[in-house]
């Protein structure tokens, strides 16, 4: 069975994106920027380590505006290139009623979404990581995240789009990582209690 991670850069009052859709706040999406180049692979190395990558419509979007093409940018850096690189060879599903189409070893899904994550869920294969507040909302409530991990900036943005839903139950969690990187940002990841 595999196992199902949500995690996402998140401000200290909860949000992983401020009003508006700004996410200056998070330090941009290079590793020249803060909180810097510690950070930047470790989700470099996070991506390449997944074995499946379940994206909503508006992360999608994003993503896929920018990552296929930034290894050729003029001045990428090396950081820059790998992860272009390894974003594209991650196995991606998209979820969307909207989307018309995917590239770059993508797969689009148009059915429920809580159905298909249940079905892939049970394969035996590598882990997954799902991104996106409305996605990681509907798997939330319905039990199938089995590791939250945030990377908690410190910054406080008084509103926007909030890292977790609103759930029907509590969900118990048990820590199993800290890791302080430059900065001040911390990564904390928990797993839930089942």
């Amino acid at each position: 069975m595999r196992k199902l991670s949500f995690g996402m850069n998140v401000t200290l009052d909860g949000y992983i994106a401020a009003p508006g859709g700004d996410l200056g706040w998070s330090g941009g999406d290079g590793p020249d920027s803060s909180p810097g180049d510690e950070l930047f692979q470790w989700w470099s190395d996070r991506v390449a380590a997944t074995g499946l990558a379940l994206y909503g419509r508006k992360l999608w979007e994003g993503m896929s505006s920018h990552w296929p093409t930034a290894d050729r940018q003029p001045g990428a850096t090396p950081a820059v290139i790998e992860y272009a690189q390894r974003w594209r060879d991650m196995p991606k599903v998209v979820f969307s009623s909207k989307t018309a189409a995917v590239d770059w070893n993508t797969r689009l899904v148009t059915a429920d979404a809580v159905t298909e994550i249940t079905r892939l869920k049970a394969e035996d294969a590598g882990p997954m990581d799902i991104a996106g507040a409305t996605l990681a909302g509907s798997a939330m409530r319905a039990g199938l995240i089995d590791e939250y991990v945030l990377v908690t900036v410190p910054v406080l943005v008084g509103g926007g789009t909030p890292f977790f839903t609103a759930l029907d139950s509590w969900v118990n969690l048990t820590l199993v990582e800290t890791r302080t990187f430059p900065g001040g940002v911390l990564l904390t990841r928990y797993e839930t209690r089942r």
